[in-house]
């Protein structure tokens, strides 16, 4: 079951980059998207990803960071993000495999991958939106964008 609006984010720490990990914790006092999906290299994937990177302007207009998650191997993590030119970190969820994913309730046991996912966690750590994609179909950013707003929205009232 996904976690939902008004849940604590789950603390995890991945590795970022072969030699580099980050926490969730390190971003304390950030807004925070996490971007799940299920592989590097997939074609859904990967437009996803690029269209994320693209947005990350108005993410940070939002005062947002985002990070992507996945089971797949800080290797192929590197070379996936090297080869689109993401300007983010892409997570390892690789060992325990799929701990992260199983955490925030969009782990695929048949696939043994993490499910297409988003969420927006607020500067206290709190989850303020989240979605679970069908399989398959790319999200896109409108409705990270949407709670984005709302979230300044409720911010400024």
């Amino acid at each position: 079951m996904i976690l939902e609006k008004n849940t604590p984010a789950p603390e995890f720490d991945l590795f970022s980059t072969p030699d580099q990990r980050l926490k969730l914790s390190d971003f304390k006092g950030q807004r925070v998207i996490l971007a799940f999906y299920p592989a590097d290299w997939s074609p859904v994937c990967s437009d996803e990803l690029s269209l994320f990177n693209e947005s990350l302007k108005l993410f940070t207009e939002h005062k947002a960071v985002l990070l992507g998650i996945s089971v797949d191997s800080k290797w192929s993590h590197m070379a996936f993000a090297q080869s689109r030119k993401l300007h983010f970190p892409l997570l390892a969820d690789f060992e325990p495999k799929g701990l992260v994913s199983k955490q925030y309730g969009v782990y695929n046991e048949e696939e043994g991958e993490s499910r297409r996912a988003l969420f927006l966690i607020d500067e206290h750590g709190i989850i303020q939106w989240s979605y679970l994609s069908p399989d398959g179909i790319n999200p896109g950013a409108d409705g990270i964008l949407e709670a984005l707003e709302s979230l300044d929205q409720s911010k400024n009232q």
